[in-house]
């Protein structure tokens, strides 16, 4: 670590050779990665803005432009940003889709990762088993793996600042296993806990972390569940005692208050996207332990309530 701080050192001291290289996120997350891999040098810019749907947004003729003119772009890859595939068409400079890099781990959904022999409950989820899991960004080793490509890529670009860029990278890398190494120790106190959530987000992290979601409380946007489905979630809740149900923002769904009414059931939020965080070199850090913090308060609350009760 201190050879890496010396070598940082000496290169924050140099001055910069060539201009700054375009870099365009598709979503934030690999914002945040890009940060870390630039930081000193350029900030990246991301396409989609906060609070919108990855999966469904529909490009305006300024988001057109931007793709086109971006030196680097990089997206998930077309199992997620449908939008995207036919306007990269028409880009002369590199767009990568990070779902084909060697070295990922990838995850299907469906697949199974219980270390607690939980078994997941799903209702009407819009994941088909055997369907590519896109939230690849969540779990720490394939950020690396991340990091490490636009790394690469910026340093062919931006030859005279190679050295600045690699620096980068292994601080990224560094501080991420440190965090790596916290998050393990500080979340073994929540495996084996019941928790839900109304959308298969957080695979990648849970299975990180030995953690698993005990059911999938998918609501369809357009047709709301009836009495009796409705029921049938409550009763998945109350099976599982004090818990907590997770959402994503910026919105609730409207039936959260319904299913978790006189529960011993908390609402929470766990932002995948890191939507409010701020752009900086330990931006990917925050999101981790936001997800961290996030879990970890509601079920110690959860506990503490259950416990102060009986």
């Amino acid at each position: 670590m201190r050879r890496i701080t010396y070598l940082l050192f000496f290169l924050l001291c140099s001055p910069v050779a060539s201009a700054e290289v375009r870099l365009l996120a598709s979503i934030k997350p690999l914002q945040l990665i890009a940060a870390a891999v630039q930081d000193g040098l350029a900030v990246p810019e991301v396409l989609l803005p906060p609070g919108v749907s990855p999966h469904d947004y529909v490009l305006r003729p300024s988001d057109v432009m931007r793709v086109q003119n971006a030196q680097l772009l990089y997206w998930i890859g077309p199992d997620m940003e449908l939008f995207l595939p036919r306007v990269l068409e028409g880009r002369s400079q590199p767009s990568i889709a990070v779902q084909d890099l060697p070295g990922l781990q990838l995850r299907n959904f469906g697949d199974a990762h219980s270390a607690n022999g939980h078994e997941k409950v799903e209702h009407d989820h819009q994941h088909r088993p055997g369907q590519l899991d896109v939230h690849l960004w969540l779990l720490p080793a394939n950020a690396k793996v991340i990091a490490a490509k636009m790394a690469a890529d910026l340093a062919q670009l931006d030859p005279a600042n190679a050295a600045r860029y690699q620096a980068n990278l292994q601080v990224f890398l560094q501080h991420l296993q440190e965090l790596d190494q916290h998050l393990h120790s500080s979340l073994k106190g929540i495996q084996g806990k019941p928790y839900f959530v109304f959308h298969e987000t957080y695979d990648y992290f849970e299975a990180a972390y030995g953690l698993q979601h005990t059911g999938v409380l998918s609501i369809s946007s357009e047709v709301q569940p009836g009495a009796r489905r409705v029921a049938q979630m409550r009763e998945e809740l109350l099976a599982a005692g004090p818990t907590c149900v997770f959402s994503e923002p910026p919105l609730r769904p409207r039936l959260a208050e319904t299913l978790s009414a006189d529960l011993p059931v908390q609402l929470a939020e766990l932002d995948a996207l890191g939507s409010n965080i701020e752009v900086s070199a330990q931006s990917y850090m925050q999101l981790l332990q936001g997800l961290a913090s996030g879990m970890l308060d509601c079920l110690q609350r959860v506990e503490v309530e259950s416990a102060a009760g009986s």
